[in-house]
């Protein structure tokens, strides 16, 4: 790790509005954790870490030891779209903001705390029916492979991350560059990035390949104000870096399209007019109810991630609320 939490752990305060009790322990399932470089005590704790806490079915998984995040996964999930909608306030440089609201089939989620040795700890949240996991894990080893698949995440140095569809992105191969997939890099991202430069040094160093799911485009942010959107526009990878008090990103390509067109698309333009009006400086609770504006019926769940503060508020489809506090480098 890149900094010790073994003393602290990553600390969690739990406010919940709506939870249910951790289910019991079940047999060991099939799978192969291909990224697992956990001993057997490492997996023991993992797995036993796991309990339900919402009916979404929201799961926590505090993940114990070190993973690969480079091997592959031969879980993939249908190219539906992902309809999601993402922001970074940043009016606040003392309380820069992320938030977003995934948008995708009723899937269970979970919650996932990592803490690799030779990366930065971090909260994510990952679509687990993309492990292959069913709405009742417990117990099932394909959860060792939940660290390859954050679809939005902060770490503890207030990197943010999160992805939404971009059905014209086209991904073409640079020559001598590793490939990985397209939910993957978030992963290495959160792993091994401090600031918004570093995150897009990351990029820069992969191919990313969008088999088994919609095209993608990508919304950075850090603890310094800095955010910048990674688009991938006629097979290169371009980068937006934001030039005001916040950025957004929905389901339209962003870079190189002039500010009023991007309003045109319903759930940015409510979610620039709301930031417009508020300079860019909202605190979770606000970000939330923007979030609200443009949650659609297939919203599973939006987050707010304190850039500075660490703090994480989660509300899912059930109206269930929890918040956890990430200890910041």
């Amino acid at each position: 790790m890149r900094r010790s939490l073994l003393a602290t752990g990553v600390a969690l305060l739990l406010a919940v509005t709506s939870c249910s009790h951790p289910q019991s322990p079940a047999s060991p399932r099939a799978g192969t954790p291909t990224a697992s470089r956990q001993d057997a005590g490492q997996v023991e704790r993992t797995l036993a870490s796991l309990r339900k806490v919402d009916d979404l079915p929201l799961y926590e998984l505090t993940y114990v030891g070190d993973y690969d995040p480079t091997v592959g996964t031969s879980a993939t999930a249908e190219a539906s779209p992902f309809g999601c909608s993402l922001f970074a306030a940043l009016g606040d440089r003392g309380r820069p903001l992320f938030a977003r609201n995934f948008d995708w089939d009723p899937n269970p989620a979970l919650v996932l705390r990592t803490d690799p040795p030779d990366g930065y700890a971090s909260v994510s949240l990952v679509d687990i029916s993309y492990l292959g996991v069913g709405p009742d894990p417990a117990g099932d080893r394909r959860l060792l492979n939940a660290p390859l698949l954050p679809f939005d995440g902060m770490n503890e140095r207030g990197l943010a991350v999160g992805l939404a569809a971009d059905d014209r992105a086209t991904a073409r191969p640079v020559p001598g560059r590793p490939t990985v997939g397209s939910v993957r890099i978030l992963r290495l991202v959160l792993d091994n990035a401090a600031t918004v430069d570093e995150a897009i040094a990351v990029f820069e160093r992969y191919n990313l390949d969008f088999d088994g799911g919609p095209p993608l485009h990508y919304l950075l942010a850090d603890a310094t104000g800095a955010s910048a959107v990674v688009e991938l526009v006629d097979g290169t990878m371009r980068v937006q870096r934001g030039r005001g008090d916040w950025q957004a990103l929905t389901n339209v390509p962003v870079v190189g399209v002039p500010e009023p067109e991007l309003r045109q698309d319903h759930r940015y333009g409510v979610i620039a007019a709301a930031l417009d009006k508020a300079g860019g400086v909202v605190d979770a609770p606000a970000a939330l109810s923007v979030l609200d504006a443009v949650r659609q019926p297939h919203t599973r769940w939006s987050v707010t991630y304190g850039l500075r503060s660490g703090e994480v508020r989660l509300v899912t489809a059930t109206g269930g609320e929890r918040r956890y506090q990430l200890p910041m480098g």
